[in-house]
């Protein structure tokens, strides 16, 4: 079938079985050969393709709404409703989101990039149409990994304990990222060992059907009959006692069995937890053959092999040069604990948990409990390393400020992706965290130039035993640089200045110190002086260096890949506020706008972040110094 003629998914009402087992395989195919270019979430994608296919035919989106947890496995919605013409630009510059977005399709319905949440906007939207009057159904699709989080665990509480009408589509593959930790987990493992209870259930309740009824006390013992079942095959107990009727587990790529259990889904009363099995990356070997999480989201690769295309990067990866520095630490530092929410291959922790299996500490999809723990941790001496997204770590706010800081523990946060993440959309970029954690007492937050002070700051950060500390590095690779064998700490809130110049100076770290190396340097072609300040530590600042910088009255640009409000340039602002210094400072970042996918060089041209941007600036700058 040709994908790119699909406008609607009302088309699939009339297919049989078998006509849907051809249509997936079409859509594995498209799948396989457009990732292949683009990359992309290509493993929860091709777990799916039954699925999606047999909620399409069952329900009428979007009047029945589909709300899809995290939102990376939602090709297929896509495909259906419309877009498979689109997917030569997928998480592209301008083009087609990784994610459900609300401007694309009327069949998105919600968004989201972050897990856990759907359930808690199911709960909402169930809401919103009782009291309106209607009688659509809800249905949010969640993984067995994004259960862990603490919110989703909150919303079945409530939807429990309400009643309300909703099918929850639990898509249980064992796996998130990267294979799924805890409990929870393991009560699913479970019942996918004991196969299927509903069946089992409806035979015990058909027999006593059959049976005379004489009198309460057989009725009763038929319930308690029946309950002794739900403990012994431990199969639904967990979500019927929380007030959902559990169906399942049953298999995710069979549309008989798919079609069976939707449609009595539809016509049960209150909450409905459908359990359905699948293989994550079905259809494609390398995929399937995954059991770490390397094709849950990749980058481009070779279709024939599996074989990925390799990056023209010349240093390292920034998350396997900051892990690896931890692990070779902690063969001196026995305070040393690695901890990190569900992420432990994307921040290249598997050398660290081969090496010391007893001090890496994967708590699954829940940085809320993964700060506060860490917390507890350095409240009884020991040196918590939390490796975490930049975008995940929003999630935890409260529990930074409130167990964190206010107690001033030495817990050490390596915030992952900070910056411009690129293909994964506005859910993603870690551009917030600088305003964030800024804010609060204790916080130490420095970023380095290049790999090399990389080291050396995880090395600071050790060492450093007053407090909290961040160290933000970005996604991608290193310069290339060459690398020091002995590590050595550098000094807390110190500055230096990387090029001298007369006429101005750029104050900047990280990413866009070689942008302001390479803008200096055009100018001094141009007769025009530009010193360039790497001010690695964003808190605190460096006060002498400003002090000095004030006394020289030449005009300052700040330059961030960070949000412009309550960010470094904001702190230089208000350090000469307080100083009672007047000095000419124009900062450069990140606008007062959600910034979406697409390379990042492309993105920084667009919110005029870029060498042309700077130069210009600062010959504004010196233009009206001299009028």
């Amino acid at each position: 079938m040709d994908l790119n003629t699909i406008t609607s998914p009302s088309f699939l009402k009339t297919m049989t079985n078998e006509e849907l087992e051809s249509l997936s395989q079409d859509i594995r195919d498209f799948l396989i050969e457009k990732l292949s270019v683009t990359g992309g979430h290509i493993g929860p994608n091709l777990g799916v393709v039954e699925l999606t296919l047999a909620l399409h035919k069952t329900f009428n989106s979007p009047d029945d709404k589909f709300i899809w947890d995290v939102g990376h496995q939602a090709y297929v919605h896509k495909i259906l409703t419309g877009r498979a013409n689109q997917f030569d630009t997928l998480r592209q510059f301008k083009g087609l989101c990784g994610f459900p977005k609300r401007v694309e399709s009327e069949h998105d319905v919600w968004e989201a990039g972050h897990s856990s949440t759907s359930l808690s906007a199911a709960m909402g939207m169930a809401k919103a149409r009782d009291v309106l009057g209607k009688s659509n159904h809800v249905v949010p699709i969640i993984g067995d990994g994004a259960l862990t989080g603490g919110m989703a665990l909150e919303a079945l509480n409530h939807i429990g304990h309400e009643k309300t009408k909703m099918i929850v589509i639990l898509n249980d593959n064992e796996m998130s990222i990267a294979p799924n930790v805890g409990a929870l987990h393991n009560i699913l493992g479970k019942l996918r060992t004991h196969g299927s209870y509903n069946k089992a259930k409806d035979d015990l309740e058909y027999l006593m059907k059959k049976i005379p009824a004489v009198g309460g006390r057989i009725a009763a013992t038929a319930e308690k009959v029946k309950d002794s079942l739900k403990y012994l095959m431990v199969s639904g107990a967990f979500f019927e006692e929380m007030g959902f009727t559990y169906l399942g587990p049953i298999n995710g790529h069979d549309f008989e069995d798919l079609e069976e259990n939707l449609k009595f889904a539809k016509n049960a009363d209150g909450p409905v937890v459908l359990h359905v099995l699948t293989k994550k990356g079905k259809g494609y070997k390398p995929a399937e053959l995954d059991t770490v999480g390397t094709w849950h989201g990749t980058g481009p690769y070779k279709m024939e092999t599996g074989d990925f295309v390799k990056s023209s990067a010349k240093g390292p990866s920034w998350s396997g040069l900051i892990s690896e520095t931890v692990r070779k630490l902690a063969r001196e530092d026995k305070r040393i604990v690695a901890i990190t929410p569900a992420m432990p291959v994307g921040s290249k922790l598997e050398g660290f948990a081969s090496e010391f299996p007893d001090c890496m500490i994967d708590v699954g999809i829940a940085e809320q409990h993964a700060i506060t723990m860490a917390a507890g941790m350095a409240m009884d001496g020991m040196k918590p390393y939390v490796a975490i997204y930049s975008t995940f770590l929003q999630r935890a706010y409260d529990q930074m400020l409130h167990d964190v800081c206010r107690q001033n523990l030495n817990v050490f946060l390596g915030i992952d992706r900070a910056g411009l993440v690129g293909a994964d959309g506005e859910t993603h970029q870690g551009v917030y965290d600088i305003a964030f954690l800024r804010h609060m007492p204790n916080m130490v937050i420095m970023m380095p130039k290049d790999e090399n002070e990389g080291q050396h700051m995880v090395k600071t950060a050790i060492e450093y035993n007053d407090g909290p500390i961040a160290l933000r590095y970005p996604r991608g690779n290193g310069l290339g640089v060459p690398m020091d064998e002995e590590l050595k700490t550098i000094p807390i809130g110190s500055w230096e200045v990387l090029e001298e110049g007369t006429s101005a100076a750029i104050l900047t770290f990280g990413t866009t110190i070689p942008m302001a190396l390479q803008a200096a340097e055009e100018l001094r072609e141009e007769g025009i002086s530009v010193e360039v300040v790497n001010a690695r530590f964003i808190k605190p600042l460096d006060g002498a260096m400003l002090d000095s910088l004030a006394a020289r009255q030449i005009p300052l640009v700040t330059l961030e890949e960070a949000v412009l409000q309550g960010g470094f340039g904001s702190s230089v602002l208000e350090y000469y506020n307080e100083q009672q210094q007047e000095v000419n400072v124009t900062r450069i970042g990140i606008p007062d706008a959600f910034i979406e996918h697409g390379d990042v060089p492309e993105l920084l041209n667009e919110i005029h972040i870029s060498v042309e941007d700077l130069k210009k600036q600062i010959k504004s700058q010196l233009q009206q110094a001299t009028v």
